[in-house]
């Protein structure tokens, strides 16, 4: 008997479903009875269901399922679907392409998303939440630029950037400060100064008071 290797045989439409499938698809259309091809299909698809379960996270899976019956007979499969029958040139038509943004980036190391986030506050009317969201930039802005540069930066140098990035757009308010991300940090630190102190001190008094019962 004389072996058949893959690259002899016929491709597959869609190999994730494999070659027993496509056959038994074959058969089904290659049935002269319509009615028996109808009754003979249903157990296909349910076949195919099977040995994809990851298709029922899908919306209507079974269209998909009766769809793909379709593809995998190159079109060519005379049944009476639940579903309106697709053509190929329905399956195979290309998505809108998305729109990209070719502009350049003002400042690489703080990214698009911020550039894109300024121009949101620059195109707003002054009042209390623009305020609001300019301190709020500016913290993270703050935050991305000891991130990457992994120095300190100064308040001064945030406001500059985001007045330079606006096209001075924006305008800082003189009494701006950028609150602290981790001003708890500091308080511990103070607070456990203190503290080791102190235990320090009685250390030392019971040290002494050995001494002078010896």
């Amino acid at each position: 008997m004389e072996l058949e290797y893959n690259t002899q045989r016929e491709e597959l439409k869609m190999p994730e479903y494999g070659r027993h499938v496509q056959k038994m698809i074959e058969y089904v259309a290659s049935i002269p009875n319509k009615e028996k091809r109808n009754e003979q299909i249903q157990a296909v698809v349910a076949v195919m269901g099977t040995l994809n379960p990851q298709l029922r996270d899908i919306n209507d899976f079974k269209h998909k399922l009766w769809d793909h019956v379709q593809i995998i007979s190159d079109f060519k499969i005379d049944i009476d679907s639940p579903y309106p029958t697709p053509t190929r040139e329905s399956l195979s038509t290309k998505p809108n392409p998305i729109p990209l943004h070719n502009e350049p980036i003002k400042a690489t190391h703080y990214g698009r998303n911020i550039q894109n986030m300024i121009e949101v506050i620059a195109s707003r009317e002054d009042d209390e939440v623009k305020t609001y969201m300019i301190q709020t930039l500016a913290h993270y802005m703050k935050q991305q630029y000891i991130i990457w540069n992994k120095d300190s930066v100064s308040d001064e140098t945030i406001f500059r950037d985001i007045e330079k990035l606006s096209d001075g757009r924006i305008v800082i308010p003189e009494d701006m400060q950028i609150v602290s991300s981790n001003p708890d940090g500091q308080n511990h630190q103070r607070k456990n100064g203190p503290k080791k102190n102190m235990l320090r001190g009685k250390d030392n008094k019971m040290n002494n008071n050995k001494k002078r019962k010896k």
